[in-house]
């Protein structure tokens, strides 16, 4: 029995240490959590209402072949900062909170 309880213990004590190393690893160089899980707040020159959100985004990701992606990230970020750059691509220095929300990877979030 005392056999068992300490392989057990000892699994378990691994098991946690490879998490916390896997954990560390993933955030990789350069890690900001802030701006993947709390996109910035800043300036706007073009507001859009929170309830013209869905029709914003469908005219900003009119043009691209990526459809549901586009509509899925657009929605969001215009709900949280409410605007969306004119055009279907670019111009996304009229809204600050837009342009600066980035991915882990350090891309743009925002279409």
């Amino acid at each position: 029995m005392a056999v068992s309880s300490r392989i057990e213990y000892t699994f378990i004590l691994f098991f946690v240490a490879l998490l916390t190393v896997f954990d560390v690893s993933m955030a990789g160089p350069g890690f900001d959590a802030a701006l993947v899980l709390k996109p910035p707040v800043g300036p706007t020159t073009c507001p859009v209402p929170a309830n013209q959100c869905g029709s914003e985004c469908n005219r900003r990701c009119s043009a691209t072949s990526h459809q549901k992606s586009c509509l899925m990230f657009c929605n969001m970020c215009c709900n949280w900062c409410l605007c969306v750059p004119p055009g279907t691509y670019g111009n996304k220095e009229c809204c600050s909170c837009y342009n600066d929300w980035k991915t882990q990877e350090g891309g743009p979030k925002c279409p």
